[in-house]
C-alpha cells in the first residue's frame, strides 16, 4: 500500500458489529476524542492535517474508514446498505474504544450519520462541525437537475461500474477528485458519461500530489467501488428523515463558497435564510470564500484552526 509517512498517525483494525474496520489515531487525548468522518471518494487519509493538528493540541485524534471503504472490511453484497448502520458502527466504534462522549468533525456524506448520530445519541456527543453539507431535514431534492447529474447517474445500478471500468482505479479517483475540486455541478450531456469530464491533460488542484492521489489510488484498489456507489449514491433516497430533530449540542459548519455543492437546492438557503438554525439552537456558520468540496486538504490551517477554536470554545464537561 502506498504511504505518505505520518509517523505519528497510528493503524489498526477493530471487530465493529461483525466487521473489521480500519482506524488511524493520533494523539492521547487529555483534552477529549475528536472522530473524524470522511465522505466519497476519501478515505481516514483526507483528514490527515486535522489528525495531526488536534493531536498536537492535546486531543485524540480518530479516523476510521467507513465499512466497505480503503482498508475496512466489505459487507456482504447482499446486505442493503443503511445509513442506520453508519451510525451503529459509530456507537459500537465508541464503545470499542471506550470513548464516553465525542466530538464529531464530518464532510460530504459522513455528515448525515454525524447529523443523526448527534441527534440520537446527545450524552455521547461534544459537538459536530460538518464540511459543506448543512443539516437538511428530509433531504435535498434532484428533481430539478438534469439526468446528466452524477447523483443520478451514479444512483443506476451497474451504470458507474461500466464508467468507471474503462479506466484504472488511478485514473477513476484522479477524476473525481478533479470534477469534486470544480465549483460547478458534474453533470455530462446525453452521449457522455461522467469519466468524460475530465481526462489526463487536466491537471489535478494544486494542493493534491501525485502522492496523494498514490495513498489514495492504492486505498481504493483495496476496497473497489461497490459499496461507495451503494453508500451513499444508491442509498440516499431511502434514508428516512427523524421526527421533530432538535440538537442539544453545538454545530458549527464550515462552507466553501467554490464548493459546487454550494449549489445543490436548499443548501444556500437552510444557511442564510435561518431554516438549519430552527433545528439547531446553537449554531455557527463560517465560510472560505475560496473553498472546494475538498476544504479541508485546500486550505488545512485554516481549517484547523476553526476547528481548535470550536473545540477550545466547547470543552468536554
Amino acid at each position: 500500500m502506498a504511504t505518505v509517512e505520518q509517523p505519528q498517525i497510528k493503524h489498526s483494525h477493530l471487530a465493529i458489529r461483525g466487521l473489521n474496520l480500519h482506524v488511524a489515531q493520533a494523539g492521547t487525548g487529555e483534552l477529549g476524542t475528536v472522530l473524524f468522518l470522511h465522505g466519497f471518494p476519501e478515505i481516514w487519509y483526507s483528514w490527515r492535517h486535522q489528525m495531526l493538528a488536534v493531536a498536537a493540541a492535546g486531543y485524540r485524534a480518530v479516523a476510521p474508514d467507513w465499512r466497505g471503504y480503503g482498508l475496512s472490511d466489505q459487507p456482504p453484497e447482499a446486505e442493503e446498505a443503511s445509513y442506520a448502520d453508519l451510525q451503529e458502527d459509530l456507537l459500537a466504534l465508541l464503545d470499542a474504544l471506550s470513548v464516553p462522549k465525542v466530538f464529531l468533525v464530518a464532510k460530504d456524506f459522513g455528515t448525515m450519520p454525524a447529523y443523526d448520530f448527534a441527534l440520537c445519541n446527545p450524552n455521547r456527543t461534544c459537538g459536530v462541525m460538518c464540511l459543506g453539507i448543512p443539516f437538511l431535514h428530509g433531504g435535498s431534492s434532484f428533481t430539478t437537475l438534469p439526468e446528466g447529474f452524477y447523483i443520478l447517474r451514479w444512483r443506476e445500478l451497474g451504470r458507474a461500474e461500466a464508467d468507471f471500468g474503462r479506466y484504472d482505479v488511478k485514473r477513476v479517483v484522479r477524476t473525481i477528485y478533479i470534477l469534486f475540486s470544480r465549483s460547478e455541478i458534474p453533470i455530462a450531456n446525453k452521449d457522455q458519461e461522467i469519466m468524460d469530464l475530465a481526462d489526463l491533460s487536466t491537471p489535478l488542484p494544486e494542493w493534491f500530489t501525485e502522492e496523494d492521489l498514490a495513498v489514495y489510488t492504492s486505498l481504493y484498489e483495496k476496497s473497489g467501488f461497490w459499496y461507495p456507489m451503494e453508500m451513499p449514491y444508491r442509498s440516499l433516497h431511502k434514508r428516512q428523515p427523524l421526527e421533530d430533530p432538535k440538537f442539544q449540542v453545538p454545530v458549527f459548519v464550515v462552507m466553501g463558497e467554490k464548493d459546487y455543492v454550494f449549489k445543490f437546492p436548499r443548501i444556500e438557503a437552510v444557511l442564510k435564510d435561518g431554516t438549519m438554525a430552527k433545528f439547531a439552537p446553537d449554531l455557527k456558520v463560517t465560510y472560505i470564500p475560496e473553498g472546494s468540496h475538498f476544504v479541508q486538504e485546500q486550505f488545512p490551517e485554516m481549517v484547523n484552526e476553526l476547528l481548535l477554536s470550536f473545540l477550545k470554545d466547547h470543552p468536554v464537561a
